[in-house]
């Protein structure tokens, strides 16, 4: 299945795969509701998933796609190649992440990988992954800001509560972004969550 909010994307896709004897494209959505609406019915084995989409975003559909599905593998299909980005569509349990400027045998490849239960990266991605300095988790104190902040606190609460400065909340809170690879509030909850660390 191919999810992806550009009709042109998904014509060039499907025509990729057009000619391919054991690749059949069994379904398309234009975003990750439409998908999860479409997965149940189609039931693919591997879904190509782009992560930018109005509505529901790919890694929000993947979350969702890995709870009711987990049987479906999922090959992240996209333009972006950001820290935030890859560390938020893997910490997802994705089968592949895959730039759109893969060629087409190479996409061939990926899908009968993931199919087979195997795994498949980018060579770019895979190796910003390897030679990433490894990163230690966040901070007691780092997660004791990040408990407060998924409780829906202010940061004049959280600094009312820990006794800290809000300038402080605040570098606590870069801290965690860097440590988590995100760039919001509710993609480092959400993160952690993941990683069970809340």
């Amino acid at each position: 299945m191919i999810v992806d909010d550009h009709p042109v994307v998904r014509d060039g896709l499907r025509g990729i795969f057009d000619h391919v004897a054991d690749i059949e494209v069994v379904a398309e959505a234009s975003d990750g509701l439409e998908a999860l609406a479409m997965v149940r019915r189609a039931r693919p084995h591997v879904v190509l998933m782009d992560l930018r989409m109005p509505g529901l975003d790919g890694v929000g559909a993947i979350q969702r796609l890995r709870v009711d599905h987990p049987d479906i593998k999922v090959i992240v299909l996209t333009t972006y190649d950001t820290d935030a980005d890859v560390t938020r569509a893997m910490a997802t349990g994705v089968a592949g992440y895959l730039l759109k400027d893969v060629p087409r045998e190479e996409l061939h490849r990926a899908v009968r990988t993931a199919a087979a239960g195997g795994a498949v990266l980018a060579p770019s991605i895979a190796s910003a992954l390897i030679s990433r300095p490894p990163t230690q988790g966040p901070s007691p104190r780092e997660l004791a800001v990040l408990r407060l902040v998924a409780q829906g606190s202010a940061n004049k609460e959280i600094a009312r509560a820990l006794l800290i400065s809000e300038t402080t909340v605040k570098t606590h809170l870069k801290h965690v972004f860097a440590k988590l690879g995100v760039d919001s509030r509710a993609a480092a909850v959400a993160s952690a969550m993941e990683r069970g660390l809340l």
